[in-house]
């Protein structure tokens, strides 16, 4: 089957409307930036580095953009403006981390990670828990027995939060009394959904930054004792960051990707901002896959991200 073969004509909507306010943002600042320009030269060079630091994909990223201009223009030697938009979608789709869920059937679970167990972080207000419902949500659809545990047990009113989205999506939550270890609760989420047969359980987690030592402690924690039920546990520790907050996202990426093993990324409200940007120098500068995207309000908003796609959206192909 092709790349886009589960791509359907309702998620293509769904990506290019969540993504138009960065849309309208790149190509007015794309438009100037080739303005009269017949072919790439030093000048539009330039006016592309500027065009990308201000749309939020980082220095560092927009420096290895231009460096692989610079070299498609002197291996082709002469390369016109017309050309650009198709350079630019073809350099930036390989600079991207490859999301391995993209090429398959969405929210599909290998049958031999059963239960497939998400450990979610991230900062209050990023729409931690708002993600954790709508991939409840999603893998619900596709299928799979769900199971969500509220371990975050310090944030007065987190475990109301997900028995609100739990009831929304008819999915079980297992939580314990403000305060708790939410190690102990995670441990109870994993063993409650093996004992049902569970396809799938998303493990909540407190949403601060407290210093990185507490950090680090208490989420290699909740992994040792989630690892006494399932060795193989957690499957995907997926961080969760706002995509309208631009560079700070990067600084919360840092210091969770410094504090435990994050192996997914989810980057939430791209449909409010323009700067979506951001999802580009993320994913190149930690490595790390962007699984999923928020482009919206609704359940089927949150899509799994296949890069290919994002990038020709974004560049209106």
């Amino acid at each position: 089957m092709g790349i886009f073969s589960f791509f359907s004509k309702e998620k293509k909507e769904t990506l290019d409307k969540g993504l138009e306010k960065t849309k309208q943002g790149l190509f007015a600042k794309f438009s100037r930036a080739i303005a009269g320009k017949s072919k790439i030269d030093d000048d539009v060079l330039d006016n592309l580095e500027e065009v990308f630091i201000t749309s939020d994909v980082g220095v560092n990223t927009t420096l290895k953009i231009l460096e692989r201009i610079e070299s498609r223009v002197a291996r082709d030697k002469y390369v016109s403006t017309a050309e650009l938009n198709d350079m630019l979608c073809d350099e930036i789709t390989q600079m991207l981390v490859d999301n391995d869920n993209a090429s398959r059937d969405d929210f599909v679970v290998d049958p031999g990670k059963k239960p497939y167990v998400i450990m979610v972080v991230g900062v209050n207000g990023v729409g931690k828990t708002t993600t954790i419902g709508k991939l409840a949500y999603q893998y619900k659809k596709a299928g799979n027995k769900v199971v969500l545990g509220a371990a975050d047990t310090y944030r007065a009113a987190a475990d109301e939060q997900l028995e609100i989205w739990g009831s929304r999506v008819e999915v079980p939550v297992i939580k314990h009394n403000m305060g708790t270890d939410p190690a102990s609760v995670a441990y109870d989420a994993v063993s409650s959904a093996k004992a049902q047969g569970a396809d799938v359980v998303i493990i909540d987690t407190a949403g601060r930054l407290h210093n990185n030592v507490g950090l680090m402690n208490e989420l290699t924690k909740i992994k040792r004792v989630m690892q006494k039920v399932l060795p193989d546990a957690p499957h995907e520790i997926l961080l969760v960051l706002d995509g309208s907050t631009g560079q700070n996202a990067f600084e919360q990426a840092r210091q969770f990707v410094a504090a435990t093993e994050v192996n997914a990324l989810a980057i939430t409200k791209l449909d409010g901002t323009a700067k979506g940007g951001v999802v580009i120098g993320i994913s190149d500068q930690f490595q790390i896959p962007v699984k999923y995207i928020g482009l919206g309000e609704g359940m089927e908003d949150l899509q799994l991200f296949r890069k290919e796609e994002f990038v020709r959206s974004l560049f209106g192909k």
